[in-house]
Protein backbone atom coordinates (compact mmCIF):
# COMPACT_ATOMS: atom_id res chain seq x y z
CA UNK A 1 0.00 0.00 0.00
CA UNK A 2 2.50 2.44 -1.23
CA UNK A 3 1.23 6.47 -0.86
CA UNK A 4 -1.78 5.22 0.74
CA UNK A 5 -3.50 8.14 2.06
CA UNK A 6 -7.18 8.95 3.40
CA UNK A 7 -8.76 10.21 0.23
CA UNK A 8 -11.40 13.40 1.41
CA UNK A 9 -11.76 15.43 -1.88
CA UNK A 10 -11.11 14.02 -5.69
CA UNK A 11 -10.00 16.43 -8.80
CA UNK A 12 -11.95 16.14 -11.75
CA UNK A 13 -9.57 17.01 -14.64
CA UNK A 14 -11.77 16.50 -17.35
CA UNK A 15 -12.82 19.96 -17.62
CA UNK A 16 -8.97 21.18 -17.63
CA UNK A 17 -8.76 21.98 -21.70
CA UNK A 18 -11.96 23.74 -22.03
CA UNK A 19 -11.13 26.95 -20.33
CA UNK A 20 -11.45 28.65 -24.31
CA UNK A 21 -15.06 27.22 -24.83
CA UNK A 22 -16.16 26.91 -21.27
CA UNK A 23 -19.33 29.40 -21.80
CA UNK A 24 -20.51 27.97 -25.11
CA UNK A 25 -20.56 24.39 -23.48
CA UNK A 26 -21.95 25.77 -20.19
CA UNK A 27 -24.85 27.16 -22.98
CA UNK A 28 -25.26 24.13 -24.61
CA UNK A 29 -24.83 21.56 -21.53
CA UNK A 30 -27.73 23.65 -20.06
CA UNK A 31 -30.10 23.34 -23.27
CA UNK A 32 -29.28 19.66 -23.13
CA UNK A 33 -30.96 19.62 -19.09
CA UNK A 34 -33.28 22.07 -19.94
CA UNK A 35 -34.76 19.74 -23.01
CA UNK A 36 -34.28 16.40 -21.01
CA UNK A 37 -36.32 17.82 -17.92
CA UNK A 38 -39.10 19.33 -20.45
CA UNK A 39 -39.29 16.16 -22.88
CA UNK A 40 -39.21 13.50 -19.63
CA UNK A 41 -41.83 15.75 -17.33
CA UNK A 42 -43.59 16.14 -20.21
CA UNK A 43 -44.19 12.51 -21.34
CA UNK A 44 -44.91 11.71 -17.54
CA UNK A 45 -47.48 14.26 -17.13
CA UNK A 46 -48.92 13.01 -20.23
CA UNK A 47 -49.42 9.80 -18.82
CA UNK A 48 -50.78 10.47 -15.73
CA UNK A 49 -53.51 13.11 -16.71
CA UNK A 50 -54.96 10.87 -18.87
CA UNK A 51 -56.99 7.51 -17.47
CA UNK A 52 -56.51 6.26 -20.91
CA UNK A 53 -53.07 5.45 -20.56
CA UNK A 54 -52.93 4.11 -17.46
CA UNK A 55 -52.18 0.75 -18.96
CA UNK A 56 -49.10 -1.59 -17.93
CA UNK A 57 -46.79 -0.13 -21.23
CA UNK A 58 -47.21 3.24 -20.60
CA UNK A 59 -46.73 3.01 -16.60
CA UNK A 60 -43.29 1.14 -17.51
CA UNK A 61 -42.62 3.88 -19.84
CA UNK A 62 -43.54 7.13 -16.96
CA UNK A 63 -40.82 4.61 -15.06
CA UNK A 64 -38.15 4.94 -18.06
CA UNK A 65 -39.03 8.99 -18.13
CA UNK A 66 -38.47 8.93 -14.20
CA UNK A 67 -35.04 7.29 -14.31
CA UNK A 68 -33.80 9.31 -16.97
CA UNK A 69 -34.26 12.40 -14.80
CA UNK A 70 -32.99 10.73 -11.71
CA UNK A 71 -29.86 10.41 -13.69
CA UNK A 72 -29.80 13.46 -15.53
CA UNK A 73 -29.81 14.85 -12.05
CA UNK A 74 -27.09 13.05 -10.77
CA UNK A 75 -25.03 14.51 -13.43
CA UNK A 76 -26.11 17.91 -14.70
CA UNK A 77 -26.51 20.38 -11.97
CA UNK A 78 -22.40 19.48 -10.71
CA UNK A 79 -21.21 19.82 -14.43
CA UNK A 80 -23.29 23.03 -14.62
CA UNK A 81 -21.08 24.09 -11.30
CA UNK A 82 -18.23 23.11 -12.31
CA UNK A 83 -18.51 25.13 -15.08
CA UNK A 84 -18.66 28.00 -13.43
CA UNK A 85 -16.02 27.48 -10.92
CA UNK A 86 -12.38 27.15 -11.28
CA UNK A 87 -12.05 24.12 -8.98
CA UNK A 88 -13.68 21.21 -10.71
CA UNK A 89 -13.33 19.13 -7.16
CA UNK A 90 -15.76 16.71 -5.65
CA UNK A 91 -16.03 15.08 -2.13
CA UNK A 92 -15.34 11.80 -1.60
CA UNK A 93 -18.96 10.51 -0.72
CA UNK A 94 -20.36 12.59 -3.28
CA UNK A 95 -18.40 11.04 -5.86
CA UNK A 96 -19.25 7.67 -4.77
CA UNK A 97 -22.97 9.18 -4.46
CA UNK A 98 -23.02 10.67 -7.97
CA UNK A 99 -21.64 7.28 -9.54
CA UNK A 100 -24.17 5.24 -7.90
CA UNK A 101 -26.97 7.70 -8.90
CA UNK A 102 -25.66 7.53 -12.54
CA UNK A 103 -24.93 4.01 -13.07
CA UNK A 104 -28.19 2.76 -11.19
CA UNK A 105 -29.83 5.42 -13.17
CA UNK A 106 -28.87 3.39 -16.48
CA UNK A 107 -29.14 -0.12 -14.24
CA UNK A 108 -32.65 0.77 -14.36
CA UNK A 109 -33.27 1.30 -17.97
CA UNK A 110 -32.32 -2.13 -19.13
CA UNK A 111 -34.21 -3.68 -16.06
CA UNK A 112 -37.79 -1.69 -17.50
CA UNK A 113 -36.79 -2.40 -20.88
CA UNK A 114 -36.65 -5.83 -19.61
CA UNK A 115 -39.77 -6.04 -18.29
CA UNK A 116 -41.82 -3.79 -21.18
CA UNK A 117 -40.23 -6.60 -23.33
CA UNK A 118 -42.48 -9.29 -20.98
CA UNK A 119 -44.62 -7.22 -21.20
CA UNK A 120 -45.04 -6.82 -25.11
CA UNK A 121 -45.09 -10.76 -24.91
CA UNK A 122 -47.92 -11.74 -22.99
CA UNK A 123 -49.89 -8.62 -25.06
CA UNK A 124 -49.08 -9.97 -28.52
CA UNK A 125 -48.45 -13.84 -27.71
CA UNK A 126 -51.19 -14.58 -25.37
CA UNK A 127 -53.72 -11.71 -25.65
CA UNK A 128 -56.41 -13.35 -24.33
CA UNK A 129 -54.50 -13.58 -20.89
CA UNK A 130 -53.13 -10.73 -20.76
CA UNK A 131 -55.33 -8.58 -18.24
CA UNK A 132 -55.39 -11.84 -15.84
CA UNK A 133 -51.44 -11.73 -16.35
CA UNK A 134 -50.63 -8.02 -16.17
CA UNK A 135 -52.82 -7.49 -12.70
CA UNK A 136 -52.18 -4.09 -10.97
CA UNK A 137 -50.37 -6.33 -8.31
CA UNK A 138 -47.59 -8.14 -10.75
CA UNK A 139 -47.13 -4.82 -12.59
CA UNK A 140 -46.40 -2.94 -9.15
CA UNK A 141 -43.72 -6.19 -8.27
CA UNK A 142 -42.12 -5.91 -11.57
CA UNK A 143 -41.79 -2.28 -11.41
CA UNK A 144 -40.42 -2.94 -7.50
CA UNK A 145 -37.83 -5.21 -8.71
CA UNK A 146 -36.52 -2.94 -12.00
CA UNK A 147 -35.69 -0.56 -9.49
CA UNK A 148 -34.38 -2.58 -6.33
CA UNK A 149 -32.15 -4.57 -8.79
CA UNK A 150 -29.85 -1.99 -9.81
CA UNK A 151 -29.98 -0.25 -6.47
CA UNK A 152 -28.80 -3.42 -4.77
CA UNK A 153 -26.12 -4.13 -7.58
CA UNK A 154 -25.27 -0.29 -7.49
CA UNK A 155 -24.38 -0.56 -3.55
CA UNK A 156 -22.67 -3.57 -3.15
CA UNK A 157 -20.09 -1.74 -5.91
CA UNK A 158 -19.95 1.08 -4.19
CA UNK A 159 -19.41 -0.28 -1.09
CA UNK A 160 -16.88 -2.50 -2.04
CA UNK A 161 -14.95 0.64 -3.62
CA UNK A 162 -15.59 2.23 0.06
CA UNK A 163 -13.42 -0.07 1.62
CA UNK A 164 -10.55 0.39 -0.97
CA UNK A 165 -7.30 2.25 -0.27
CA UNK A 166 -6.34 4.77 -2.40
CA UNK A 167 -3.04 6.43 -3.60
CA UNK A 168 -4.40 8.62 -5.71
CA UNK A 169 -6.96 11.60 -6.13
CA UNK A 170 -7.20 12.71 -9.98
CA UNK A 171 -10.42 11.13 -12.09
CA UNK A 172 -9.43 11.73 -15.80
CA UNK A 173 -13.31 12.49 -16.74
CA UNK A 174 -16.21 15.38 -16.25
CA UNK A 175 -17.91 13.02 -13.09
CA UNK A 176 -17.29 10.14 -10.99
CA UNK A 177 -17.81 6.83 -11.99
CA UNK A 178 -17.14 3.62 -9.70
CA UNK A 179 -14.41 1.81 -12.06
CA UNK A 180 -12.42 5.69 -12.34
CA UNK A 181 -12.19 5.41 -8.28
CA UNK A 182 -11.15 1.71 -8.11
CA UNK A 183 -8.19 2.35 -10.42
CA UNK A 184 -6.77 4.60 -7.94
CA UNK A 185 -6.95 1.84 -5.57
CA UNK A 186 -3.59 0.74 -3.84
CA UNK A 187 -5.02 -2.54 -2.28
CA UNK A 188 -6.18 -5.46 -4.34
CA UNK A 189 -8.99 -4.82 -6.35
CA UNK A 190 -9.99 -8.81 -8.00
CA UNK A 191 -12.93 -8.95 -5.85
CA UNK A 192 -14.19 -5.19 -7.06
CA UNK A 193 -13.12 -6.46 -10.74
CA UNK A 194 -15.20 -9.72 -10.23
CA UNK A 195 -18.27 -8.14 -8.70
CA UNK A 196 -18.02 -5.64 -11.53
CA UNK A 197 -17.91 -8.32 -14.11
CA UNK A 198 -20.67 -9.98 -12.73
CA UNK A 199 -23.35 -7.18 -12.60
CA UNK A 200 -21.77 -5.99 -16.09
CA UNK A 201 -23.03 -10.06 -17.18
CA UNK A 202 -26.25 -10.11 -15.48
CA UNK A 203 -27.90 -6.63 -17.27
CA UNK A 204 -26.09 -7.51 -20.31
CA UNK A 205 -28.51 -11.18 -19.81
CA UNK A 206 -31.46 -8.00 -19.93
CA UNK A 207 -30.52 -7.48 -23.29
CA UNK A 208 -29.95 -11.17 -24.39
CA UNK A 209 -33.71 -11.54 -22.57
CA UNK A 210 -34.86 -8.60 -24.36
CA UNK A 211 -33.86 -9.66 -27.56
CA UNK A 212 -34.55 -13.35 -27.63
CA UNK A 213 -38.24 -11.79 -26.79
CA UNK A 214 -38.39 -9.95 -29.74
CA UNK A 215 -37.25 -12.49 -31.95
CA UNK A 216 -40.26 -14.88 -30.70
CA UNK A 217 -42.61 -11.68 -31.24
CA UNK A 218 -41.00 -11.08 -34.91
CA UNK A 219 -41.65 -15.32 -35.72
CA UNK A 220 -45.30 -14.67 -34.24
CA UNK A 221 -46.19 -11.57 -35.83
CA UNK A 222 -44.83 -12.54 -39.28
CA UNK A 223 -48.09 -14.89 -39.22
CA UNK A 224 -50.84 -12.39 -38.87
CA UNK A 225 -51.28 -8.81 -40.29
CA UNK A 226 -53.14 -7.65 -37.17
CA UNK A 227 -50.03 -8.45 -34.88
CA UNK A 228 -47.63 -7.01 -37.24
CA UNK A 229 -49.13 -3.64 -36.86
CA UNK A 230 -49.17 -4.26 -33.35
CA UNK A 231 -45.89 -5.52 -32.88
CA UNK A 232 -44.83 -2.05 -34.93
CA UNK A 233 -46.56 -0.11 -33.24
CA UNK A 234 -45.81 -1.47 -29.76
CA UNK A 235 -42.32 -2.92 -29.94
CA UNK A 236 -40.59 -0.56 -32.69
CA UNK A 237 -39.80 2.20 -30.01
CA UNK A 238 -39.01 -0.64 -26.94
CA UNK A 239 -35.94 -1.92 -30.10
CA UNK A 240 -35.07 1.72 -30.68
CA UNK A 241 -34.37 2.45 -26.99
CA UNK A 242 -32.86 -0.73 -26.46
CA UNK A 243 -30.15 0.37 -29.07
CA UNK A 244 -30.13 3.79 -27.90
CA UNK A 245 -29.07 3.03 -24.16
CA UNK A 246 -27.21 -0.48 -25.33
CA UNK A 247 -25.02 1.33 -27.88
CA UNK A 248 -24.39 4.04 -25.27
CA UNK A 249 -23.29 1.95 -22.26
CA UNK A 250 -21.17 -0.18 -24.49
CA UNK A 251 -19.27 2.91 -25.31
CA UNK A 252 -18.95 4.32 -22.00
CA UNK A 253 -17.97 0.70 -20.43
CA UNK A 254 -15.29 -0.21 -23.40
CA UNK A 255 -13.87 3.56 -23.32
CA UNK A 256 -13.66 3.35 -18.93
CA UNK A 257 -12.22 0.49 -19.17
CA UNK A 258 -9.68 -0.14 -21.75
CA UNK A 259 -9.98 2.98 -23.53
CA UNK A 260 -6.53 4.99 -24.31
CA UNK A 261 -5.75 8.50 -22.12
CA UNK A 262 -3.52 9.35 -25.61
CA UNK A 263 -6.79 9.99 -27.05
CA UNK A 264 -8.22 13.95 -27.16
CA UNK A 265 -9.14 15.74 -24.19
CA UNK A 266 -12.02 16.46 -26.14
CA UNK A 267 -12.77 13.07 -27.59
CA UNK A 268 -12.45 11.51 -24.34
CA UNK A 269 -15.31 13.70 -23.20
CA UNK A 270 -17.41 13.21 -25.59
CA UNK A 271 -17.39 9.37 -24.98
CA UNK A 272 -18.38 10.13 -21.19
CA UNK A 273 -20.80 12.41 -22.21
CA UNK A 274 -22.77 10.46 -25.16
CA UNK A 275 -24.38 8.37 -22.62
CA UNK A 276 -25.76 10.82 -20.30
CA UNK A 277 -27.16 12.85 -23.37
CA UNK A 278 -28.39 10.71 -26.23
CA UNK A 279 -30.58 8.09 -24.35
CA UNK A 280 -32.10 10.94 -22.06
CA UNK A 281 -33.00 12.70 -25.08
CA UNK A 282 -34.25 10.38 -27.75
CA UNK A 283 -35.95 8.31 -25.12
CA UNK A 284 -39.30 10.21 -24.82
CA UNK A 285 -38.60 11.77 -28.07
CA UNK A 286 -39.05 8.17 -29.74
CA UNK A 287 -41.74 6.75 -27.55
CA UNK A 288 -44.10 10.47 -27.52
CA UNK A 289 -43.23 10.27 -31.46
CA UNK A 290 -44.25 6.55 -32.27
CA UNK A 291 -46.66 5.29 -30.23
CA UNK A 292 -49.71 7.03 -31.61
CA UNK A 293 -52.00 7.46 -28.03
CA UNK A 294 -49.20 9.36 -26.59
CA UNK A 295 -48.57 11.39 -29.51
CA UNK A 296 -52.16 12.30 -29.81
CA UNK A 297 -52.33 13.22 -25.99
CA UNK A 298 -49.53 15.15 -26.48
CA UNK A 299 -51.33 17.28 -29.98
CA UNK A 300 -54.03 17.94 -28.16
CA UNK A 301 -52.41 19.41 -25.29
CA UNK A 302 -50.59 21.68 -27.46
CA UNK A 303 -53.23 22.84 -29.28
CA UNK A 304 -55.01 23.85 -26.25
CA UNK A 305 -52.12 25.98 -25.36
Amino acid sequence: MENASIITVFTLSGLNQTMHYRGVLFSFTLLCYFVIVLLNVGLILTIILDENLHEPMYIFLCNICISGLYGATGFYPKFLLDLLSGAHVISYAGCLFQAFVIYSSVCCDFSILAVMAYDRYVAICRPLEYHSVMTRRRVCLLIVLSWLSPYICMSVLVGLTSRLQLCGSQIQKLYCENWSVVKLACSSTITNNIVGYIVIFFFFGHVIFIVCSYVYLIRSCLKSIESRGRFMQTCMPHLLSLLNVTVALFFDVLYTRYGSRDLPQSLQNFLALQFLIVPQILNPLIYGLKLSKVRKRILSYCEKF
